[in-house]
């Protein structure tokens, strides 16, 4: 797998995926991060970093890298239950988002939020790509992301876990400032346009909805993800 642009690499040089090689321009070898890590470092032109990369925003740097490791869907609740340095933990799950860069921005979010994993459907869903590292700024190196066949069936799973599921609905019937984020929590969010499909809206404990006082009737799903997930993170840090 190719990964570009200088936070995804750097990340993954943080991260726990193998890089086995990068290719740089010469401006970006003057990085103190890129010549100290130890890993094989060949000088290219652009164009063939663009190449490689099949992006034109690369930055001056692409890495080759080990295949991306999904979590397991059960280990993100279970490590929830007994994370002591984190008692109210939180997983953010997506709803066939299919955009790469949603899905991205979305697990920015999440990872400086400080959200214990993010979860996805099998089908119907972005994955983890090269474009979704690029989107993320390198935040999927350090966030436990897991797929799921179904994604109702693993709000089951999470609510026998004793995590309270909350569904973001344009139309629900609780604002996202008088909900309790306290506890455990999985925050649900919908695809674009559709929102969430009718079995994992009937699989929430609850939907809550953001103000729209505009407009344009609706905020796109990572703008909306962001409102919620640092609404959720706060309750958490107080």
């Amino acid at each position: 797998m190719i990964v570009y642009g200088r936070n995804p690499v750097r990340e993954a040089l943080r991260g726990p995926r193998a890089v086995i090689r990068i290719w740089a321009t010469k401006n970006t070898l003057r990085e103190p991060w890129l010549t100290q890590a130890g890993i094989p470092v060949i000088p290219v032109q652009a164009e063939e970093i663009a190449c490689r990369a099949q992006a034109d925003a690369h930055q001056g740097v692409c890495a080759e890298v080990e295949p991306y490791r999904y979590a397991d869907a059960a280990d993100l609740y279970a490590g929830a239950q007994h994370d002591g340095g984190r008692p109210d933990p939180l997983i953010v799950a997506l709803d066939q988002v299919q955009d790469p860069q949603n899905l991205g921005s979305i697990c920015r979010t999440a990872e400086c939020a400080g959200a214990v994993g993010l979860v996805i459907p099998e089908r119907r869903a972005a994955e983890v790509t090269a474009a979704v590292c690029k989107a993320s700024a390198g935040a999927v190196e350090h966030l436990p992301i897991a797929r799921v066949r179904n994604l109702a069936d693993f709000l089951a799973d999470a609510k026998s876990a004793d995590m309270w599921c909350y569904g973001a609905d344009r139309n629900g019937p609780i604002g996202y400032g008088s909900v309790d984020w306290s506890g455990p929590v999985v925050l649900v969010l919908g695809s674009e346009g559709r929102g969430l499909r009718p079995r994992v809206s009937a699989a929430c404990d609850a939907l809550v909805a953001l103000p729209v006082r505009g407009m344009i009737d609706s905020l796109s799903v990572s703008a909306a993800a962001a409102v919620l997930i640092y609404a959720a993170a706060g309750s958490h840090d107080r």
